[in-house]
């Protein structure tokens, strides 16, 4: 039960308080088909991720066991990738949670108010990080049932003012359309692998890991397919244009003024919780690769007196300002979850690998069922949702890539081929 409350707990996240409209927009009333299919890549994925981190006695999740599976170039992509993620769903967020104040505070909601907010939050959130983890932490422990209960709220009593007009599948959609609503609702469900990170210590792996799996991810899907099934049958198709806050205002039109009140204090909260964790997680990533010599030595530098990567911190602020500044959400999500679904494929195949090579810990590792064929399964629903990604988008990941790789290989020389980027360092202070 603990491990299923701590997969609920860091995949719930402040996604699903604007994807609706997004699905919508996307699928109609078709949408819970596209839910249904992102539950079972991600179900498969997790089932890779506790096989292969129950093999891996390092710390760090997916870097951790990429590089043990195929050498540190790779696990420095891996960190690249998890870094690229982090930043994009940060940003992602951010404009999200920027919407969300603008309902409640209407200034806000203009472009002039949503730059200014967004800039002092940024600083306001840099500051208190540069002072230290301490304080950042406690920023990043907002209450978890600030983000959960009005989920829960709106899927439970919401259900009674649900139009069953509003429900009826029209048209079945393409299995491309799904594909690429599939790619966005991977934002909602992506951040299972870090709960699992340290699976293969917990106490009965083979039995815990999968039940924890399965109940945390039917969990997840009800409460998801709920929310979504809920919003649709109370506004209908002015679902799909109700952005930024798609389910506050369903609760207005069901519980007036009051409940979409509620609904939009409670995404703010949510939110504010996830954007506090990742200004204190993400920038560690680049303190870590300045550290062992892929990026300028100033990025490592330590607060003299808070003892903090406070270059890193400003930058990665910066970085993530620019972006929510200039893209829309949905863009940065899709980036997002482009860079978590090709690490997804590389967990999957070092999960194969890593039985192949017969790697374990001290104690019996976790067998996933089906562990040949598991991870080819899990790498062939990725590659299918892969194929809605679009040119620029592939071109935004490569460039990317490649940049990082030419930086790596850089350092190499200089370092006359004893380089070691440590990915499973930076996992350990980039808990994403």
């Amino acid at each position: 039960m603990v491990l299923a409350a701590t997969i609920v707990n860091i995949t719930v996240g402040g996604g699903i308080f604007r994807l609706p409209a997004s699905v919508a927009g996307s699928l109609g009333a078709a949408a819970p088909m596209a839910y249904v299919a992102c539950a079972v890549a991600i179900g498969l994925i997790a089932l890779c991720i506790a096989d292969a981190g129950s093999r891996v006695s390092l710390t760090g999740g997916p870097y951790a066991y990429i590089e043990v599976a195929f050498g540190p170039f790779v696990g420095f992509l891996a960190g690249v990738l998890l870094w690229m993620l982090g930043t994009f769903a940060f940003a992602a967020v951010s404009v999200v949670f920027a919407g969300n104040v603008g309902e409640l505070i209407p200034a806000v909601g203009t472009t002039a108010g949503q730059f200014i907010f967004l800039a002092l939050l940024f600083a306001a959130l840099a500051y208190v990080n540069v002072r230290g983890v301490q304080q950042g932490a406690r920023l990043a422990t907002v209450a978890t049932v600030a983000k959960l209960a009005p989920l829960f709220f709106l899927a439970i009593a919401g259900s009674f003012f649900v139009r069953a007009e509003h429900l009826v599948v029209e048209r079945v959609p393409a299995a491309g359309e799904i594909a690429r609503t599939s790619i966005l609702l991977v934002f909602a469900f992506s951040g299972i692998e870090t709960a699992l990170v340290p699976s293969g210590e917990v106490r009965d792996t083979a039995r815990t890991v999968p039940r924890a799996i399965l109940l945390a991810m039917v969990t997840i899907t009800v409460l998801y397919l709920a929310v979504q099934l809920v919003a649709q049958g109370i506004l209908g198709p002015a679902l799909a244009n109700a952005t930024p806050a798609p389910l506050a205002e369903a609760a207005g039109v069901a519980f007036g003024p009051t409940g979409r009140a509620l609904l939009l204090l409670g995404a703010s909260i949510s939110m504010f919780g996830y954007v506090s964790g990742m200004i204190l997680a993400v920038p560690r990533a680049l303190f870590a690769f300045a550290r062992d010599g892929v990026l300028p030595s100033r990025l490592a530098a330590v607060h003299p007196r808070y003892a903090t990567p406070y270059a890193a911190i400003i930058v990665q602020t910066f970085i993530v300002l620019l972006l929510a500044l200039k893209n829309p959400f949905e863009r940065l999500a899709i980036m997002s979850n482009l860079a978590v679904l090709v690490l997804y494929a590389l967990c999957c195949a070092a999960a194969w690998q890593l039985r192949r090579q017969g790697a374990r810990t001290e104690g019996a590792p976790f067998n996933m069922p089906l562990g040949n064929v598991t991870p080819w399964l899990g790498i062939a629903v990725i590659v299918w949702m892969l194929t809605s990604i679009r040119v620029g988008e592939w071109a935004a990941l490569f460039a990317c890539l490649a940049i990082a790789s030419v930086l790596y290989w850089l350092a190499l020389r200089r370092r006359g081929g004893a380089l070691h980027t440590g990915p499973v360092r930076a996992a350990e202070e980039t808990t994403l």
